[in-house]
């Protein structure tokens, strides 16, 4: 089963992001199954929050055997002459394509709506995990950082760093080289369980550039950033309030 969450970002004053909700599905072909989570009910209290179009009953898990209109309009079509490449841009092999893979590494972001989709981070047998994600905040780097970028290779080795005052997140996880030049940052929902890593143990955590990403259908330049480890074997990853099913 695979699994990723949806998140909610409060178009008011505070402009906070809220996990709401989770998509599981057993394979890439359904049935696909969703349900809102606890951090849906913490949106609706603290940012008014109402249930989405798509999903109108806080309460009630969905089900569908095609991917929900929702998620499905967040991935570049099938039916487009450029998906191969498409999947190839996300070092996706196009013979097996998932549609949960690709919202997982895209995030499914659209200019139109305050939606975004993460992945769950799972823990394999042997106690190793993997995840991908496109470097945040690039673009907010110094220019002797963001020219260090152009000069990335696919396989160069990447550093990760907590940062704890971040003028916008406050706790946040810095991407560098190993130069030491900070090219930009995790996605904010690894940041939790990145942090609660670090102070246990992080000497068997590994960052690697996947992809530099300078032309394709998904934007102008994206930095397709893989990191991996062990994870310690009495704690879970994403196993906060939050990420649990919400019933009403």
């Amino acid at each position: 089963m695979t699994a990723v969450f949806l998140a909610w970002q409060d178009p008011g004053r505070t402009r906070a992001w809220y996990p709401i909700g989770r998509l599981d599905a057993d394979s890439s072909k359904g049935p696909f199954r969703f349900c809102y989570v606890r951090g849906a009910e913490r949106a609706s209290r603290e940012a008014g929050l109402r249930p989405l179009v798509s999903f109108p009953d806080f309460g009630k898990r969905y089900q569908s055997n095609e991917l929900f209109p929702l998620f499905r309009n967040r991935i570049l079509s099938p039916d487009r002459e450029e998906f191969d490449e498409y999947l190839r841009t996300l070092d996706i092999n196009p013979a097996q394509a998932d549609p949960l893979e690709i919202l997982a590494i895209t995030g499914g972001r659209r200019q139109t709506d305050t939606l975004e989709v993460f992945p769950r981070l799972v823990v394999a047998d042997d106690g190793t995990f993997c995840c991908r994600f496109f470097l945040h905040g690039w673009r907010h780097v110094s220019e002797a950082a963001r020219q260090r970028i152009f000069q990335l290779r696919s396989g160069d080795e990447l550093r990760a760093a907590i940062e704890i005052n971040n003028p916008a997140t406050g706790l946040a996880v810095q991407i560098q080289t190993t130069d030491y030049h900070m090219i930009g940052w995790t996605p904010r929902y690894l940041v939790i369980d990145i942090v609660r890593l670090f102070n246990r143990s992080f000497q068997d955590t590994e960052a690697r550039i996947v992809k530099i990403i300078q032309a394709s259908p998904i934007s102008q330049l994206r930095v397709l950033v893989e990191m991996k480890g062990f994870w310690p074997e009495d704690s879970e990853p994403m196993s906060n309030d939050d990420l649990k099913e919400w019933s009403s």
